[in-house]
């Protein structure tokens, strides 16, 4: 999940085609900056198949935990090239929620820019918030929308302030439940910063007393 960002990672920018690397971590929700907002035609939300494809790739990283293993160093923010490369490894050294399920999308054929403007995803749990504004794909919790596969089910989301404490992607919904069944990167329920999967998950799949709740879903676009 993501917290507070590393001011060295505001350079980064696009991403690429090259497969990941090692481990990685995460830009806090808490750098997007003010709200936009954004009056671009509805996109087409992503193909069955995509859906599949995101699904697909998120299930193959269950049990997968950071090296070193207390750390948050993590191959998905490496992906990504974001956050402090302090890791001793190839991995990269963050929160990494956001990272774990933009590379889903970005692996299974989702067009997205990677990079710290309102708007774009990146490290920051809130830039799915902004995106799915941005290309009419928000979903808030309550607005009757029945989750798909392959979305994103962003927690603990302040719209004013720019700041979601998690996200995870939608394996699937079980009618009438309270939350979608959901794959989490940087999950803390069996382990310290692992990919996990949760039933029913209406509130965040992190360790403590605290609840982070459910606020709403994003959905995948077909196009960019």
């Amino acid at each position: 999940m993501t917290t507070a960002a590393a001011a060295a990672v505001l350079g980064v920018v696009t991403v690429m085609t090259v497969e990941y690397a090692s481990h990685p971590i995460s830009v806090m929700a808490g750098q997007a900056s003010s709200h936009q907002s954004f009056p671009e035609s509805p996109a087409a939300t992503a193909s069955p198949q995509t859906r599949a494809r995101i699904v697909a790739l998120a299930q193959g990283q269950v049990g997968y935990t950071t090296a070193p293993a207390t750390s948050y160093c993590n191959k998905f923010s490496a992906y990504w090239v974001s956050g402090p490369a302090d890791c001793g490894n190839a991995n990269r050294d963050q929160p990494w929620c956001a990272d774990f399920a933009a590379w889903a999308w970005r692996m299974a054929g989702v067009p997205l820019v990677y990079r710290f403007v309102n708007g774009d995803l990146n490290s920051s749990s809130a830039s799915f918030y902004e995106w799915g504004v941005r290309h009419h794909t928000w979903h808030p919790l309550g607005s009757g929308y029945v989750p798909q596969p392959g979305d994103v089910a962003v927690y603990g989301l302040d719209v004013k302030s720019l700041v979601a404490q998690h996200v995870a992607i939608v394996a699937s919904y079980t009618p009438g439940a309270a939350g979608p069944n959901a794959i989490n990167g940087d999950g803390s329920l069996t382990g310290f910063s692992r990919v996990e999967y949760q039933k029913n998950e209406y509130n965040a799949d992190v360790s403590g007393p605290a609840t982070v709740p459910l606020a709403g879903y994003v959905s995948p676009s077909g196009s960019a």
